[in-house]
């Protein structure tokens, strides 16, 4: 599946079942990319990541992490505000509860990217309404 396929299947906001299924997407791309760089459609990644952000899911988050640092490739193409769907607090809160390097790593990169001005007027519903505009045209 392609990410225009993914997007006429899905849209940008999926439900259910079929949230399961971009889950497992993600997954086999992210494990492709982490094999050798470019193996996996990063494109195609960053779109999934799209729809779990829609979603706003705190269990996602690391799904949308572990795809973002599968290679240097996924990790430019898919922002780190992404990991953000259940909003910059929930997630901050959610990630430090979980206590372990990997979620650490993530806070860490959340936290320097706010530092850093990032999160400047971020929102969910602006994030979300911005990919909606990118995925129309």
């Amino acid at each position: 599946m392609d990410e225009d396929e993914s997007l006429d299947r899905y849209g940008l906001h999926p439900v259910g079942a079929d949230l399961d299924e971009v889950r497992g997407l993600l997954s086999a791309h992210r494990r492709r990319e982490e094999a050798a760089q470019g193996d996996g459609d990063t494109e195609l990644m960053k779109l999934c990541c799209v729809q779990l952000f829609n979603a706003g899911v705190l269990d996602d988050v690391l799904h949308i992490w572990r795809a973002k640092t599968a290679s240097m490739d996924a990790d430019i193409s898919i922002e780190v505000a992404l990991l953000c769907g259940g909003g910059l607090a929930g997630t901050k809160a959610y990630l430090r509860s979980l206590h372990s390097p990997e979620a650490g790593a993530a806070l860490q990169r959340l936290t320097s990217s706010e530092a850093a001005g990032d999160f400047e007027g971020f929102s969910v519903a602006g994030l979300s309404a911005r990919y909606a505009d990118f995925y129309a045209s």
